[in-house]
């Protein structure tokens, strides 16, 4: 092995190396058919310039049978662009095996040019339609010797590992290339606006481009839809929302599938949801979020598009209405000592009581409502002065509603 790649016996075909990179090892498995003689194993490396064999450097290791045993070759023997040749010998004490056939290995340090990018169905400079992946076509920019590319919606590219084939594990950002091009056909990020995907060229030594390629574009909406049965849902009420496609985006590829998230609400979560064999889906909604509810919904299309996401509000006003004639809200009324009442009137169905306390981090008290949904309270300021209820509702479901603070004055 050399440089994490297979040694290539042919010196018109060498395995290319980017010193720079990773540095220049190379590797071979010692041969002993004593078994006396595992512990006095070693292995002997030379390497020479082919162009100059005379300049022979030699390295060694000991070793263990079965095992490799490499050694790293000092950067100050090694040049750009120079085609070395290295061979091995299995050493026991005086003696010594034949040397290896040689590997040949050509040290690869010069970075390929930045790649051209284009594409056929998302140009550059306009707003481009989504909802069929990008077709993008790489070029080599007149270099020789790029064996593929790199690419990634992210500025920081993906580094593939040693001696791994990132064409073939990773094809997610790698792609071979055909004569110093290549072709992927890729769905963007979800979202609308802006994208970027950057591309760098590989050498066959792995070298990647100094710059990356920057090819940018702008997609227009593919959001969907949302149309609730009722215009204005009713808090704790059962609805429907219509989830509609995208024309365009349904036109390039049918929409199968929304994604659905609540926020607000009490059982706020994620959810899929199928779509219909013209795209739409049907979702049944109750709102319960008692300072109102988001539902966020993007859609999936068979070849893979995820839209930008659509944004539905559902709001209600659930504080309590709470009145008195005693003491009115923002006015000033009765005085220290002198009982007032104070009447709780619910906004939404299903109230069964208030929770009320007077003043900030006075004690809390609960109060049930009546068959309308009301309630009344008697009390009593202790002094003058300015002073607060605050008040909630909860339905029979065990839903707590929002907060109302009636402020008013004591003479």
């Amino acid at each position: 092995m050399n440089g994490g790649t297979a040694c290539a016996t042919d010196a018109g075909s060498p395995a290319y190396v980017a010193e720079g990179l990773r540095g220049l090892s190379i590797a071979a498995v010692p041969g002993d058919t004593d078994p006396a003689d595992d512990n006095r194993l070693s292995l002997n490396y030379r390497l020479w310039p082919v162009s100059d064999p005379a300049l022979t450097s030699t390295l060694s290791r000991p070793a263990v049978v079965g095992a490799e045993a490499g050694v790293d070759v000092p950067t100050d023997d090694l040049a750009d662009g120079q085609t070395y040749a290295w061979q091995a010998q299995t050493v026991v004490e005086d003696d010594a095996s034949d040397w290896s056939a040689p590997c040949y290995v050509t040290i690869d340090d010069t970075h390929p040019p930045t790649p051209v990018v284009s594409s056929s169905n998302y140009p550059e400079g306009q707003l481009d339609q989504g909802g069929e992946p990008v077709r993008f076509t790489f070029g080599a920019n007149s270099a020789s010797d790029v064996v593929g590319f790199e690419f990634g919606w992210q500025q920081d590219l993906p580094v593939p590992a040693s001696g791994s084939d990132p064409y073939h594990d990773d094809p997610a950002n790698f792609v071979r290339a055909d004569g110093g091009t290549a072709t992927v056909a890729l769905v963007p990020p979800a979202g609308v606006g802006s994208r970027t995907l950057y591309v760098s060229a590989l050498d066959r030594a792995g070298n990647p481009s100094m710059k990356a390629a920057e090819y940018s574009f702008t997609v227009a909406s593919t959001a969907p839809t949302i149309t609730p049965a009722t215009a204005s849902p009713e808090f704790g009420e059962k609805d429907v929302l219509t989830l509609t496609p995208d024309p365009a985006l349904e036109e390039a590829s049918p929409v199968v599938g929304y994604s659905v998230t609540t926020v607000g609400g009490r059982h706020d979560g994620t959810t899929t949801v199928e779509a219909a064999a013209d795209g739409t889906a049907r979702l049944p909604f109750t709102f319960d979020g008692v300072s109102g509810e988001r539902v966020e919904v993007s859609s999936k299309s068979a070849d893979g598009w995820v839209s930008d996401t659509a944004v539905w509000y559902a709001w209600a006003d659930t504080t309590p209405t709470v009145r008195s004639a005693d003491y009115p809200e923002n006015g000033a009324g009765g005085g220290a000592g002198v009982p007032g009442t104070f009447t709780f009137e619910p906004k939404v169905k299903g109230v069964v009581s208030y929770t009320y306390s007077f003043d900030w981090g006075g004690t809390e008290q609960t109060v049930d409502a009546e068959a309308d949904g009301t309630a009344a309270i008697a009390w009593t300021p202790p002094d003058s002065g300015s002073y607060a209820v605050n008040v909630y509702a909860t339905t029979a479901d065990g839903i707590q509603l929002a907060t109302c603070t009636y402020f008013f004055d004591v003479n």
